[in-house]
């Protein structure tokens, strides 16, 4: 029996319109910018670690907008709880400054009558325990070393439009 590297959550659904709950607050938008609830299973043999990452390719930049990118995650964590991107991660776990600015979970903000963006929320399966990327790395370098050392990763697929 096949087993998959899986990320669900009760918050969000694969292709489904995410609530007001995970808006951005600022750059225009008013919601209260809570991380939804996300769990993962079957993770690859030999995961020493996790990363999440938060990338929406729709954004209006040329080079996509990462809303969210937390690395080193211990490997017994398998879930973060809702609001968990506003400080509340496990211990060791480190993030990286997302596009608004700011480490730490920046909710759904596109531009008003762009039309739907997709919001690709990921959990990465990492061979070592840490990320070897310095604290100050750029989104751009710690999205280029998940896809570089990864063993594996899911993603769950939200969209949001204003």
């Amino acid at each position: 029996m096949s087993t998959s590297f899986r990320l669900t959550s009760h918050d969000i659904q694969e292709g489904h319109f995410m609530a007001k709950s995970f808006e951005f607050n600022g750059f225009g938008c008013d919601g209260p910018n809570l991380s939804p609830a996300l769990t993962w299973v079957n993770a690859p043999v030999g995961t020493q670690s996790f990363a999440i990452t938060v990338y929406d390719p729709d954004a209006p930049t040329g080079s996509g907008f990462w809303h969210w990118l937390v690395v080193d995650i211990p490997a017994s964590v398998t879930s973060l709880a809702q609001g968990a991107g506003n400080g509340d991660l496990p211990a060791g776990s480190r993030s990286f400054t997302n596009d608004y600015g700011i480490k730490e979970f920046g909710g759904a903000c596109p531009p008003q009558g762009h039309g739907m963006h997709r919001y690709q929320f990921t959990v990465w399966a990492l061979p070592e325990p840490t990320l070897g990327v310095p604290d100050g790395a750029s989104a751009a370098v710690v999205g280029f070393m998940l896809n570089a050392t990864a063993l594996g990763k899911a993603t769950l697929t939200a969209t949001y439009a204003r």
